[in-house]
């Protein structure tokens, strides 16, 4: 019986850990040599630094391990701001479904953090044909906008 307890621990504890982002369509990636903690405090400065807001935070690391489980670092970070949203809704109401944008910061196996998001642009772009060049002109703002983010926290 003890053996099967420790074989199902193992078990769980090696699919909590799916392993590290890979390179995906739609999304940016910044592999940093920061910790997991730090980078996700520098996000936050960085998402305040370039005049959007963090709307929202999430992530299941903390909860886990109230229930005794470990798992790597996960958080994902929602950034906007009403100036975007006012715009975004004068284009495509249901675009504004994708608001907030995340950001997402994962712990790495080496202890390490990535700082990855899918682009506006991939996120607003089953709106195109309703938003118009306008809601392609916002995307493409928030693209570099996105870019400055990460390159600030991940520095």
């Amino acid at each position: 019986m003890k053996r099967l307890l420790w074989a199902t621990l193992i078990v769980l504890a090696a699919k909590a850990w799916a392993g590290d982002i890979q390179p995906r369509q739609g999304w940016y990636s910044h592999t940093s040599s920061k910790t997991y903690d730090t980078l996700v405090k520098d996000t936050v400065a960085a998402i305040k630094e370039t005049g959007l807001i963090v709307v929202t935070q999430a992530g299941p690391t903390k909860a886990a391990a109230a229930r005794g489980i470990t798992i790597p670092g996960n958080r994902v970070i929602g950034a906007f701001n009403n100036d975007y949203a006012v715009r975004i809704l004068a284009t495509s109401t249901a675009a504004m479904i994708e608001a907030p944008i995340r950001f997402y910061v994962t712990e790495n196996g080496d202890g390490t953090a990535t700082l990855s998001y899918k682009t506006p642009s991939f996120v607003f772009s089953p709106y195109a044909d309703e938003g118009g060049a306008a809601l392609g002109e916002i995307a493409a703002e928030l693209d570099a906008k996105f870019l400055s983010v990460a390159e600030i926290a991940v520095k």
